[in-house]
């Protein structure tokens, strides 16, 4: 166990075949996360619980600055909580670990300007070191399953904001992740490519027992999940 500020988090790399935590890949308790705005302390989350199992789909919906995003921060490990446990079934939060276990779609692309799209998502199995011409046929498979198979060789700057979010999701599927977080990832996205990348994330988990977690304002992406939660006072319900 890792103590982190006042929280610990637990990594744990190997489950029992008895603990019922062999088919949780994501578990959170009591996760707490406040801010100071000048002399105020301004509490986003106070108690969240969440449990996500391997396969399940699971949304988070919430008013805009409910703490959706910071959620998805802690829950990644790229923040830290006030209070409360976090525990990632199957590895620690070494950096080729964790890219192996996680695959993430921010509401910011993060692409990297000087890479074409093809070289943007193999950036992805570089940080687990994964070369070969299989890594590469992998990267322009999921390059054409989120439509933007002729548009590989394209730096960032000649793609249009949708085609860059959906280059930034194919990102996320390269390494295969038992956990899937994504932040808003149809946002820029028309409605017809946003409903095509929500079924390509749903069928991933259906096919690969990965994990989803997905934050959104649309209702109907929202109702397609194993499960729909919603995010208020920071707690969720």
């Amino acid at each position: 166990m890792i103590a982190v500020n006042k929280v610990s988090l637990e990594w744990a790399t190997r489950v029992p075949k008895t603990d019922p935590m062999n088919d949780v890949v994501l578990a959170a308790r009591s996760l707490a996360k406040s801010y100071l705005s000048g002399d105020r302390k301004i509490e986003v989350l106070r108690a969240v619980d969440l449990t996500v199992a391997a396969g399940e789909s699971v949304s988070i919906r919430g008013e805009s600055g409910s703490g959706k995003s910071t959620l998805l921060n802690l829950l990644s490990g790229l923040d830290d909580p006030d209070g409360g446990t976090i525990q990632w079934a199957g590895g620690a939060p070494a950096p080729e670990r964790r890219a192996r276990f996680l695959g993430m779609v921010f509401q910011a692309f993060y692409l990297i300007p000087e890479l074409d799209a093809l070289q943007n998502v193999l950036m992805a199995a570089r940080m687990v070191r994964r070369p070969g011409a299989a890594v590469r046929a992998r990267a322009k498979e999921l390059l054409a399953r989120v439509g933007l198979a002729e548009r590989a060789t394209h730096l960032p700057a000649q793609l249009s904001g949708g085609e860059r979010q959906r280059v930034a999701v194919a990102r996320a599927l390269m390494n295969s992740p038992k956990l899937l977080l994504a932040d808003e990832p149809t946002g820029n996205l028309d409605e017809r490519t946003g409903d095509a990348v929500i079924e390509l994330l749903l069928a991933l988990c259906r096919e690969t027992g990965t994990a989803l977690v997905l934050v959104t304002h649309n209702v109907a992406h929202a109702a397609k999940t194993n499960r729909s939660l919603f995010l208020h006072d920071g707690v969720l319900r």
